[in-house]
């Protein structure tokens, strides 16, 4: 049975003013998939996200989503459509609470209550129950994480954008994380575009990984190519097979991105 096209980008080109980041970027991304982006810092990874989010514009080629041209929709109706965007640094609320962050996202579209749902979404993210009252910048910065993927899940979207979810984690909220997403992709059928700087991460999760290089999609590896480790490390040519549950400095730099810009 043929898997239903969620995204698809055809000869997308965006970037920040005159500044061209992305050159002619063709991806297809289907339900109950996880398609890993991989690259150095720096080469346009964050950029693709916020382009297909609609943060920034698609200056040439299209954006398709559900049969649907979104090139030209501003990210609101974008994510009426189904699409859920987790950006680098979270982007939670730090002053609410993270009873009152899930809350906040909440849009009553026929699937319960508000305290349902959060109910719901508690079940997923046991960790985040024993922390309602708390303040979002008082967490830690893996359950500032699982807290930004919580609020996400609240639009029940078809569909997610995860932008270095795993940046500055410890390794148990890592596996945790692992663990929702793959179960959460089992039984909700949505399709994941993953930027994400640990291999074993991407590994892991992914069904194909693409490598970005300057703004250009240079390569892909199938989710069997992935495990062996001489290949992908032949292949991508920076090392990046090498790690073991950490985040990758891909270009030997810091964990950050050289510019959160791209």
């Amino acid at each position: 049975m043929q898997k239903k096209l969620l995204l698809r980008l055809k000869d997308v080109a965006s970037g920040y003013g005159k500044v061209p980041v992305l050159h002619g970027i063709d991806l297809d991304v289907y339900e109950n998939e996880i398609v890993g982006i991989l690259g150095h810092n720096g080469m346009g990874k964050t950029t693709l996200l916020k382009a297909v989010m609609g943060f920034l514009p698609t200056k040439s080629g299209t954006i398709e989503y559900a049969n649907t041209d979104v090139t030209r929709y501003p990210t609101n109706a974008r994510a009426r459509l189904g699409i859920g965007y987790v950006p680098q640094g979270r982007g939670i609320f730090p002053q609410l609470t993270v009873q009152e962050n899930l809350r906040f996202a909440y849009r009553n579209m026929g699937q319960g209550s508000e305290a349902d749902l959060i109910a719901q979404i508690l079940s997923d993210f046991p960790r985040l129950e024993r922390l309602l009252d708390r303040e979002g910048g008082a967490l830690s910065g893996g359950e500032q994480q699982l807290l930004a993927l919580a609020r996400c899940l609240m639009q029940a979207p078809d569909f997610l954008l995860l932008d270095e979810p795993t940046e500055g984690i410890q390794p148990s909220i890592i596996e945790e994380m692992a663990d929702t997403l793959i179960d959460q992709r089992n039984r909700r059928g949505f399709g994941i575009l993953l930027v994400e700087q640990n291999f074993d991460f991407i590994a892991d999760l992914s069904d194909r990984v693409l490598v970005l290089e300057r703004g250009e999609i240079t390569g892909s590896l199938s989710r069997s190519e992935l495990s062996d480790r001489e290949k992908v490390d032949r292949f991508l040519g920076f090392g990046a097979a090498r790690s073991t549950r950490a985040t990758v400095g891909l270009d030997g730099e810091d964990e950050q991105e050289i510019s959160e810009n791209v």
